[in-house]
Protein backbone atom coordinates (compact mmCIF):
# COMPACT_ATOMS: atom_id res chain seq x y z
CA UNK A 1 0.00 0.00 0.00
CA UNK A 2 0.88 3.59 -0.57
CA UNK A 3 0.50 6.94 1.36
CA UNK A 4 1.61 10.41 0.27
CA UNK A 5 4.03 12.53 2.80
CA UNK A 6 0.59 13.80 4.16
CA UNK A 7 -0.52 10.54 5.14
CA UNK A 8 -3.36 10.01 2.85
CA UNK A 9 -3.16 6.37 1.11
CA UNK A 10 -3.17 6.12 -2.44
CA UNK A 11 -3.84 3.69 -4.84
CA UNK A 12 -0.70 2.95 -7.95
CA UNK A 13 -1.11 2.97 -11.09
CA UNK A 14 -0.30 -0.92 -12.03
CA UNK A 15 -3.54 -2.98 -11.46
CA UNK A 16 -4.22 -3.61 -15.40
CA UNK A 17 -0.58 -5.03 -15.16
CA UNK A 18 -0.95 -6.65 -11.83
CA UNK A 19 -3.89 -8.37 -13.23
CA UNK A 20 -1.85 -9.58 -16.10
CA UNK A 21 0.74 -10.63 -13.94
CA UNK A 22 -1.34 -12.62 -11.73
CA UNK A 23 -2.35 -14.46 -15.18
CA UNK A 24 1.44 -15.08 -16.07
CA UNK A 25 3.11 -15.93 -12.87
CA UNK A 26 -0.08 -17.99 -11.24
CA UNK A 27 0.18 -20.90 -13.57
CA UNK A 28 2.98 -23.07 -15.16
CA UNK A 29 1.57 -21.98 -18.82
CA UNK A 30 2.53 -18.49 -17.99
CA UNK A 31 5.37 -19.21 -16.46
CA UNK A 32 6.88 -20.52 -19.59
CA UNK A 33 5.56 -17.83 -21.07
CA UNK A 34 7.83 -15.31 -18.96
CA UNK A 35 10.48 -17.35 -19.47
CA UNK A 36 9.83 -16.46 -23.11
CA UNK A 37 9.44 -12.56 -23.11
CA UNK A 38 12.11 -11.79 -20.02
CA UNK A 39 14.80 -13.24 -22.24
CA UNK A 40 17.65 -10.39 -22.95
CA UNK A 41 17.10 -10.99 -26.42
CA UNK A 42 13.55 -10.60 -27.00
CA UNK A 43 13.55 -7.36 -23.97
CA UNK A 44 15.97 -5.76 -26.61
CA UNK A 45 13.87 -6.46 -29.45
CA UNK A 46 11.06 -4.92 -28.08
CA UNK A 47 13.44 -1.96 -27.07
CA UNK A 48 14.44 -1.55 -30.66
CA UNK A 49 10.72 -1.38 -31.50
CA UNK A 50 10.15 0.97 -28.66
CA UNK A 51 13.30 3.45 -30.27
CA UNK A 52 11.21 3.46 -33.45
CA UNK A 53 8.62 5.81 -34.78
CA UNK A 54 6.39 2.75 -35.25
CA UNK A 55 6.03 2.82 -31.20
CA UNK A 56 4.24 6.40 -31.41
CA UNK A 57 0.83 4.98 -31.56
CA UNK A 58 0.97 3.68 -28.34
CA UNK A 59 1.96 6.82 -26.80
CA UNK A 60 -1.60 8.78 -26.65
CA UNK A 61 -3.51 5.40 -25.43
CA UNK A 62 -0.83 4.90 -22.09
CA UNK A 63 -1.50 8.52 -21.22
CA UNK A 64 -5.18 8.19 -21.13
CA UNK A 65 -4.78 4.21 -19.57
CA UNK A 66 -2.25 6.12 -16.85
CA UNK A 67 -3.76 9.33 -16.09
CA UNK A 68 -0.37 11.06 -16.91
CA UNK A 69 -0.43 14.72 -16.41
CA UNK A 70 1.70 15.56 -19.55
CA UNK A 71 1.47 19.74 -18.65
CA UNK A 72 4.28 19.39 -16.23
CA UNK A 73 6.59 17.65 -19.48
CA UNK A 74 8.36 18.91 -22.40
CA UNK A 75 6.63 16.99 -25.16
CA UNK A 76 7.81 18.57 -28.36
CA UNK A 77 9.47 16.86 -31.26
CA UNK A 78 8.44 12.91 -29.28
CA UNK A 79 7.80 10.36 -32.13
CA UNK A 80 8.90 7.52 -30.58
CA UNK A 81 7.90 5.64 -27.22
CA UNK A 82 10.79 5.77 -25.44
CA UNK A 83 11.20 9.46 -26.30
CA UNK A 84 8.05 9.76 -24.68
CA UNK A 85 8.75 7.14 -21.63
CA UNK A 86 12.13 9.43 -20.88
CA UNK A 87 10.65 12.66 -21.61
CA UNK A 88 12.05 15.96 -19.83
CA UNK A 89 10.46 17.54 -17.24
CA UNK A 90 9.74 21.15 -17.57
CA UNK A 91 11.93 23.52 -15.72
CA UNK A 92 10.76 24.35 -12.50
CA UNK A 93 8.78 21.75 -12.25
CA UNK A 94 10.87 19.42 -10.02
CA UNK A 95 13.06 21.73 -7.50
CA UNK A 96 16.06 19.96 -5.85
CA UNK A 97 16.29 21.11 -2.42
CA UNK A 98 20.30 21.87 -2.06
CA UNK A 99 20.75 22.19 1.32
CA UNK A 100 23.67 20.06 1.59
CA UNK A 101 22.41 18.71 4.79
CA UNK A 102 19.57 17.38 3.76
CA UNK A 103 19.25 13.99 2.43
CA UNK A 104 16.87 13.89 -1.25
CA UNK A 105 15.17 11.46 -3.10
CA UNK A 106 16.99 10.88 -6.76
CA UNK A 107 13.64 9.83 -8.78
CA UNK A 108 9.86 10.40 -8.54
CA UNK A 109 8.98 6.72 -6.72
CA UNK A 110 7.48 5.04 -3.97
CA UNK A 111 9.57 4.43 -1.11
CA UNK A 112 10.79 1.81 1.62
CA UNK A 113 14.05 1.96 4.20
CA UNK A 114 14.50 -0.41 5.79
CA UNK A 115 17.81 -0.84 8.62
CA UNK A 116 20.79 -3.55 6.96
CA UNK A 117 20.94 -6.23 9.93
CA UNK A 118 24.02 -7.50 10.69
CA UNK A 119 23.08 -10.54 8.75
CA UNK A 120 22.64 -8.12 6.27
CA UNK A 121 18.93 -9.25 4.83
CA UNK A 122 16.04 -7.13 5.26
CA UNK A 123 12.41 -7.96 3.53
CA UNK A 124 11.35 -6.34 -0.01
CA UNK A 125 7.20 -7.37 -0.64
CA UNK A 126 6.70 -10.43 1.44
CA UNK A 127 10.66 -11.68 0.15
CA UNK A 128 14.42 -11.30 2.18
CA UNK A 129 17.37 -10.09 -0.21
CA UNK A 130 20.68 -9.81 1.01
CA UNK A 131 22.72 -6.78 0.35
CA UNK A 132 25.26 -9.02 -1.53
CA UNK A 133 22.78 -9.98 -3.57
CA UNK A 134 22.56 -6.37 -5.15
CA UNK A 135 26.35 -5.84 -5.07
CA UNK A 136 26.65 -8.17 -7.58
CA UNK A 137 27.84 -11.09 -4.21
CA UNK A 138 30.39 -9.11 -3.26
CA UNK A 139 30.20 -9.92 0.92
CA UNK A 140 33.06 -7.70 1.25
CA UNK A 141 31.50 -4.71 0.19
CA UNK A 142 28.24 -5.90 1.58
CA UNK A 143 29.92 -5.49 5.04
CA UNK A 144 30.46 -1.63 4.76
CA UNK A 145 26.46 -0.90 5.06
CA UNK A 146 26.15 -3.57 8.52
CA UNK A 147 23.96 -0.90 10.65
CA UNK A 148 23.09 1.74 8.02
CA UNK A 149 19.90 1.78 5.75
CA UNK A 150 18.79 0.38 2.55
CA UNK A 151 16.53 2.68 0.58
CA UNK A 152 14.15 1.04 -2.20
CA UNK A 153 12.55 3.61 -4.32
CA UNK A 154 10.27 1.72 -6.45
CA UNK A 155 9.20 3.84 -10.03
CA UNK A 156 5.84 2.46 -12.05
CA UNK A 157 5.13 3.21 -15.18
CA UNK A 158 3.61 6.94 -14.98
CA UNK A 159 6.71 8.25 -12.81
CA UNK A 160 9.26 10.38 -14.40
CA UNK A 161 11.92 7.91 -15.43
CA UNK A 162 15.11 10.06 -14.66
CA UNK A 163 17.21 10.14 -11.75
CA UNK A 164 19.66 12.80 -9.76
CA UNK A 165 22.83 12.51 -8.00
CA UNK A 166 21.02 12.92 -4.30
CA UNK A 167 24.45 14.87 -2.89
CA UNK A 168 27.39 16.02 -4.56
CA UNK A 169 31.04 13.86 -4.94
CA UNK A 170 32.98 11.64 -7.11
CA UNK A 171 31.49 8.22 -8.72
CA UNK A 172 33.73 5.43 -9.29
CA UNK A 173 32.55 2.94 -12.62
CA UNK A 174 29.32 0.82 -13.10
CA UNK A 175 29.39 -2.26 -12.51
CA UNK A 176 26.62 -3.87 -14.67
CA UNK A 177 25.21 -7.49 -13.42
CA UNK A 178 23.68 -9.34 -15.98
CA UNK A 179 20.09 -11.16 -15.05
CA UNK A 180 17.30 -12.32 -16.03
CA UNK A 181 14.47 -9.35 -16.44
CA UNK A 182 11.41 -10.04 -14.47
CA UNK A 183 9.14 -6.94 -13.52
CA UNK A 184 9.63 -5.15 -10.25
CA UNK A 185 5.78 -5.41 -9.62
CA UNK A 186 5.43 -6.83 -6.22
CA UNK A 187 3.37 -10.25 -7.78
CA UNK A 188 6.37 -11.24 -8.84
CA UNK A 189 7.57 -11.81 -5.33
CA UNK A 190 4.89 -14.87 -5.07
CA UNK A 191 7.01 -16.78 -7.21
CA UNK A 192 11.01 -15.03 -7.61
CA UNK A 193 13.66 -13.62 -6.15
CA UNK A 194 13.19 -10.42 -8.93
CA UNK A 195 16.47 -8.73 -7.49
CA UNK A 196 18.86 -12.15 -7.97
CA UNK A 197 17.07 -12.48 -11.40
CA UNK A 198 17.04 -8.82 -12.29
CA UNK A 199 19.76 -7.13 -14.45
CA UNK A 200 21.49 -4.46 -12.29
CA UNK A 201 23.90 -1.79 -12.42
CA UNK A 202 25.66 -0.49 -9.18
CA UNK A 203 28.36 2.45 -8.77
CA UNK A 204 29.83 3.68 -5.52
CA UNK A 205 29.19 7.56 -4.51
CA UNK A 206 31.76 9.01 -2.50
CA UNK A 207 29.37 11.73 -1.32
CA UNK A 208 30.10 15.07 0.58
CA UNK A 209 27.55 14.83 3.36
CA UNK A 210 26.34 11.29 3.42
CA UNK A 211 29.81 8.98 3.07
CA UNK A 212 30.21 6.59 0.61
CA UNK A 213 27.07 5.24 -0.98
CA UNK A 214 25.81 2.40 -3.13
CA UNK A 215 23.40 3.14 -5.56
CA UNK A 216 21.69 0.35 -7.47
CA UNK A 217 19.59 0.87 -10.34
CA UNK A 218 17.39 -2.51 -11.23
CA UNK A 219 15.96 -3.12 -14.79
CA UNK A 220 12.47 -4.81 -14.88
CA UNK A 221 10.75 -6.80 -17.46
CA UNK A 222 11.08 -5.48 -20.70
CA UNK A 223 13.04 -2.71 -19.47
CA UNK A 224 16.10 -3.15 -22.67
CA UNK A 225 18.47 -0.46 -20.74
CA UNK A 226 19.47 1.06 -18.25
CA UNK A 227 20.98 4.38 -18.94
CA UNK A 228 23.55 6.00 -16.81
CA UNK A 229 25.10 9.11 -18.52
CA UNK A 230 28.83 8.82 -16.59
CA UNK A 231 31.59 6.36 -15.18
CA UNK A 232 34.08 7.76 -12.85
CA UNK A 233 32.72 11.16 -12.31
CA UNK A 234 32.74 14.34 -10.35
CA UNK A 235 28.81 15.15 -9.82
CA UNK A 236 27.14 17.82 -8.32
CA UNK A 237 23.60 17.33 -6.23
CA UNK A 238 20.56 17.37 -8.61
CA UNK A 239 22.88 16.73 -11.63
CA UNK A 240 21.04 13.98 -13.76
CA UNK A 241 22.24 10.75 -13.10
CA UNK A 242 20.77 8.61 -15.53
CA UNK A 243 17.15 7.22 -17.34
CA UNK A 244 15.59 4.45 -17.27
CA UNK A 245 13.67 3.14 -20.66
CA UNK A 246 10.31 1.14 -21.20
CA UNK A 247 9.05 -0.17 -18.05
CA UNK A 248 8.79 0.10 -13.83
CA UNK A 249 12.11 -0.03 -12.37
CA UNK A 250 13.87 0.30 -8.91
CA UNK A 251 16.46 2.57 -7.22
CA UNK A 252 18.50 1.22 -4.02
CA UNK A 253 20.81 3.53 -2.10
CA UNK A 254 23.09 1.93 0.48
CA UNK A 255 23.86 4.32 3.12
CA UNK A 256 26.64 3.27 5.74
CA UNK A 257 26.04 3.28 9.46
CA UNK A 258 25.44 6.92 11.17
CA UNK A 259 25.10 8.81 8.12
CA UNK A 260 21.57 10.15 7.80
CA UNK A 261 18.12 9.94 9.59
CA UNK A 262 15.57 9.14 7.49
CA UNK A 263 12.01 11.81 8.14
CA UNK A 264 10.18 10.40 10.48
CA UNK A 265 6.75 9.99 8.22
CA UNK A 266 8.74 7.99 6.18
CA UNK A 267 10.09 5.55 9.01
CA UNK A 268 6.61 5.35 10.63
CA UNK A 269 5.18 4.42 7.11
CA UNK A 270 7.53 1.86 5.94
CA UNK A 271 7.57 -0.42 9.46
CA UNK A 272 3.53 -0.24 8.98
CA UNK A 273 4.64 -1.86 4.90
CA UNK A 274 3.53 1.10 3.71
CA UNK A 275 5.57 2.80 0.93
CA UNK A 276 6.11 6.83 0.49
CA UNK A 277 5.14 8.55 -2.57
CA UNK A 278 8.25 11.14 -2.79
CA UNK A 279 9.44 12.81 -5.67
CA UNK A 280 12.81 14.18 -7.33
CA UNK A 281 15.03 16.18 -5.53
CA UNK A 282 12.78 16.18 -2.73
CA UNK A 283 13.91 16.12 1.12
CA UNK A 284 13.74 12.85 2.98
CA UNK A 285 16.20 12.89 5.73
CA UNK A 286 18.99 14.74 7.45
CA UNK A 287 22.90 14.35 8.07
CA UNK A 288 23.70 12.19 10.91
Amino acid sequence: MIKTRDGKIVSGNNEGQGKVLKALYGNSAGRFVLKFLTAPPVSRTVGAFMDSPLSKPLIKPFIKSNNIDTSQYIMRGITTYNEFFTRKIKAGARCVDMKPEHLVSPCDSKLTVYPVSDKCLFPIKESLYSVSDLLGGSHKLADRYKGGLCLIFRLEVDDYHRYCYFDSGVKGCNVFVKGVLHTVNPIALEHYNIYKRNCREFTLLKTENFGTCAQIEVGAMMVGKISNHHQRHSFRRGEEKGMFLFGGSTIVLLLEKDKAVIDTDIMKNSAQGYETVVKYGEKIGVKF
